[in-house]
Order: C-alpha cells, then structure tokens, then sequence
C-alpha cells in the first residue's frame, strides 16, 4: 500500500526574487552592471597565457564585444557627420534668408527728385 499526498496549490510557498531585485539595483545606481558576471578582469581576461609571450586568441564574448563596439562607434561617426551636416544646412538656411531679405529691402521704391538732391546736400 503506498501513500500519495496530495498537497493543496495554495498551500506551496511561494518564491520571492525581491533581494535579487534589490541587489541589481544597487549595482545599476552604482555604476555597475546588472550582472555581476558580465564583464570584470576574470570574464575578459584570457583563460591561460603562453609562456613564450605570444598573444593569446580572443575568446568568443570578447570578440563580439569587440565588433559591437566598431558597431557602436560607426554610429557614432555616421550620427555625427549628419549633426554637421545639419548644423552646415541650418547656417546656410539662415544666411540665404538675411541675403533675401536684404534683396527686398534693397529693391523696395526709393524717392525721386527733390528728396535725393536734399539728402545729398546734407
């Protein structure tokens, strides 16, 4: 005769993550990263080295990390020749509205006559 309990579902304790929470952002406000494993001296640094001086391989995180920082700095170059583009256009914008409206005021009517003589003699 074998003995089956059965445990009500209300009954299991639930399990409670607030201390990791809690712990994670501790670390973000810190300056830190989220994951403790994610990045340090023992994560980048090779796992054995030669005795001869010879550099060791990348390792497979370091290699990605790697290429996602070119990744990021492309960005950054392409982002900021379209920021001086931009600047560039804006200027230009600007500089051809005050040469347009110097134009106008340039060609508005001007007096005739007895007004010029008067002005001239002044």
């Amino acid at each position: 005769m074998s003995l089956i309990l059965r445990i009500p579902y209300n009954a299991v304790r639930s399990f409670s993550s607030t201390l990791v929470r809690d712990t994670k952002q501790w670390r973000v406000s810190q300056g830190l990263p989220a994951n403790r494993n994610a990045e340090g001296i023992l994560t980048d640094g090779p796992d054995y080295t030669f005795l001869d001086g010879r550099p060791t391989p990348l390792l497979h995180k370091q290699k990605l990390r790697m290429l996602k920082q070119r990744e990021y700095a492309a960005q950054i170059v392409e982002m900021c020749a379209e920021l001086d583009f931009a600047k560039e256009r804006h200027q230009n914008l600007l500089k051809a509205e005050a040469e347009e409206k110097q134009k106008y005021i340039e060609s508005r009517l001007k007096p005739k006559g007895n007004m010029l003589s008067r002005n001239s003699k002044k």
